[in-house]
């Protein structure tokens, strides 16, 4: 158990990135040359990732904890945060978003999810998942002279805003159920109660995988996804594709793992299917698409489906396997969204797959950048995408669930196709068209990070993996 620090000082990662951001929304009018906030959130980011490795804590009535878990999590949505704004500048210039609320915005959304990871109580948890959603759906139609950034941006709005009514519900519940909102002190009075198999602590449950359930993409909740990423900037697509949906699986422990722990029984009844259906229906509606953006959203889909195989689970385990799943999976979804970019042209968007047509033979290096990203989200060693899968199918084995790892395996095979499709295109077909490449040093240090992150971790996962262990260890009571 942490010491209790002063208040407010738990949360001087929070606070830094609310100023910055704040600042950098108030100015951006009297700003000409924009890369400063660029390089302002460069900055902040690295500080704030510093700060969060040296804060530790708990504060506001041990409702928010700097702890070891929540240190994790904010470790993978700062670098989210990094790499995004490493692809930002020469996209935002062409397709006219290169201001200072752009990169505000991204600030306080990782705040919002910053808030999801570390707290210990249910009503801070709504403010941060507020927060975040709501900063999320601004971003998603920047371009809004786009009908189908709108329609993204509207769908994500509505469909959150029924999930956010759904996980008050489940919050309405709980406290009814328990006198609290303290999450561990709802875990010992659930337990002490005997109200493991209370209907009234199930529905409760149920309303959290649908709130959940819509943040992280499982299905039936994932209809917002599709259009959602293709309308949406495709920097902010490769931002969204993994920021929120970390910190949906960061509040999913804290809720299933800790205040609904004593009825793990109950609520793996309802994660199990939608885990199996979540794997198929992304793998199988991936099949079909021909824009990268919503391929890779239902991607994004199937990916999720392999992560909450470690909340199934309900191990330490299990948990450690998920956060290193996110960590891995945030460089090659977030390498592949960068080399869409930068295919992007004024009067080119890049997102068909046949524009990767014999990408080989006239940019070989861009090709070959692809097809990491492409193996590792296949899951193909040495990979850090194998690693991942590896973890989590085999804690989901250990706790009991071998026919569930067996279903996982035959999704990924189905999953493979749309994959080894671009791969076929870029190397076994002759170029239709010449397609132009502009590699700024933004860019260009976004992708080298991603590539070191998928082959490094794929080579030599131990650090990773201990380190998500060492941050569960203190996790469960």
């Amino acid at each position: 158990m942490w010491s209790s620090l002063p208040s407010f000082v738990a949360v001087y990662p929070e606070t830094l990135l609310v100023v910055v951001a704040s600042v950098m929304a108030l100015v951006d009018r009297w700003i000409r040359p924009k890369a400063v906030f660029t390089w302002a959130t460069i900055v902040t980011t690295l500080v704030t990732l510093g700060l969060v490795f040296l804060t530790q804590g708990a504060t506001f009535g041990q409702s928010y904890a700097a702890d070891a878990y929540g240190l994790f999590f904010k470790m993978i949505f700062l670098i989210v945060l990094l790499l995004v704004t490493l692809l930002s500048p020469g996209y935002n210039r062409l397709v006219g978003i290169n201001f200072g609320e752009y990169y505000a915005l991204m600030m306080f959304a990782v705040t919002g999810m910053m808030l999801m990871a570390s707290t210990r109580d249910i009503i801070l948890l709504y403010l941060g998942l507020e927060l975040m959603s709501l900063s999320v759906y601004v971003l998603v139609g920047l371009l809004y002279a786009e009908l189908r950034s709108l329609e993204g941006a509207m769908k994500y709005f509505l469909l959150g805003s029924f999930a956010s009514a759904f996980l008050l519900l489940a919050m309405a519940y709980l406290y009814g159920l328990t006198g609290s909102t303290h999450i561990e002190e709802i875990a010992r009075k659930v337990l002490a109660q005997g109200l493991s198999g209370n209907k009234a602590l199930f529905l409760s449950a149920a309303l959290f995988v649908v709130a959940f359930g819509f943040k992280v993409a499982l299905v039936p909740f994932h209809m917002w996804s599709p259009d959602a990423y293709e309308g949406a900037p495709t920097s902010v697509t490769a931002f969204m594709s993994v920021g929120p949906k970390a910190a949906g699986f960061a509040a999913m422990g804290r809720i299933f793992l800790i205040a609904l722990g004593a009825s793990r029984v109950e609520w793996t009844q309802l994660l199990v299917p939608l885990a199996v259906l979540t794997m198929f229906t992304g793998a199988i509606l991936a099949l079909v698409q021909t824009n990268i953006k919503r391929l890779l959203a239902y991607s994004s889909i199937t990916h999720a489906g392999y992560a909450v195989l470690g909340i199934i689970a309900g191990t330490k385990e299990g948990m450690a396997a998920t956060m290193m799943y996110l960590f891995l999976y945030a460089f090659m979804n977030i390498g592949a969204f960068a080399t869409v970019i930068l295919l992007r042209r004024r009067d080119f968007l890049g997102e068909n797959i046949y524009d990767y047509q014999g990408l080989s033979k006239t940019h070989p290096t861009v090709a070959l950048l692809m097809l990491l990203f492409l193996f590792s989200l296949t899951g193909i060693p040495p990979t850090a995408g194998f690693v991942g899968k590896f973890y989590v199918f085999r804690a989901a084995f250990e706790a009991g669930h071998p026919w569930l790892v067996i279903g996982a395996v035959l999704a990924s095979a189905i999953a493979a196709y749309p994959y080894l499709r671009i791969v076929m295109l870029m190397y076994m077909k002759p170029p239709e068209k010449e397609v132009e490449i502009t590699l700024t040093p933004y860019i260009f240090a976004g992708l080298l990070v991603s590539v070191i992150g998928v082959l490094l971790f794929g080579v030599y996962p131990a650090p990773v993996i201990d380190f998500a262990r060492a941050c569960c260890a203190g996790f469960f009571p």
